[in-house]
């Protein structure tokens, strides 16, 4: 069953800005209803309706800031590099819905493969049974060993990097995963080693994976 994961921490990031004739304009802090702006050298926190510069901060949330310049609207997010050029940030979005027994099981492309995936918010990794590192060609016990408890006891299992982890057209590259010894966990759990990389919202039995590039 879903479990929602909360960030309870706040992200700073530094997004350098340049519009040709505006201001330039860096993100040095992100907090709900308001962030840090440095423009054109001179750093302010700014509330939701507040300006500095000519830059008019609009929404701001832990992940991005929607400020405004010359009429214009912009989202500022996490390691976005703006030019004069300015590209509004790639967005993707993939929906599931929850099935007969509570969960949300989807498709993934993991290594280039397509499986069969649950999500879930409990487990800290991307976690296989050796099956599925079989079938995805994984020579998994060339990873760290470690003992890991299940339902059913303690079990030998290995701690290796998944080249990428796709769903959806929602890719992360290097996701650190265990492989269990045996037939647990019956489907691949897509745990938070994937799932810190994204936004997560439900509604009505639907869960929401995005992200924006």
């Amino acid at each position: 069953m879903f479990r929602p994961w909360l960030p309870g921490f706040i992200i700073l990031l530094i997004c350098p800005l340049l519009w040709a004739q505006s201001p330039a304009v860096e993100v040095q802090g992100l907090f709900t209803g308001a962030a840090v702006l440095t423009v054109n050298g001179q750093s302010k926190m700014l509330r939701v309706g507040q300006s500095h510069g000519g830059v008019t901060l609009i929404e701001a949330t832990s992940k991005a800031a929607t400020v405004e310049i010359d009429g214009k609207r912009h989202v500022l997010t996490v390691s976005r590099r703006i030019t004069s050029n300015y590209q509004k940030p790639e967005f993707h979005e993939v929906t599931i819905r929850r099935d007969t027994n509570l969960q949300y099981q989807t498709n993934a492309t993991i290594n280039g493969r397509k499986m069969r995936v649950l999500v879930d918010t409990g487990a800290n990794l991307v976690a296989l049974n050796s099956s599925h590192a079989q079938l995805l060609g994984l020579d998994y016990k060339d990873g760290r060993p470690v003992m890991i408890e299940t339902a059913s006891g303690v079990v030998a299992a290995w701690m290796i990097t998944l080249k990428s982890v796709d769903v959806g057209g929602i890719g992360v590259e290097s996701v650190r995963a265990s492989v269990i010894e045996g037939a647990y966990p019956s489907t691949i759990l897509l745990g938070m080693s994937y799932l810190r990389h994204v936004d997560m919202s439900e509604n009505g039995g639907v869960l929401s994976l995005s992200r924006s590039y």
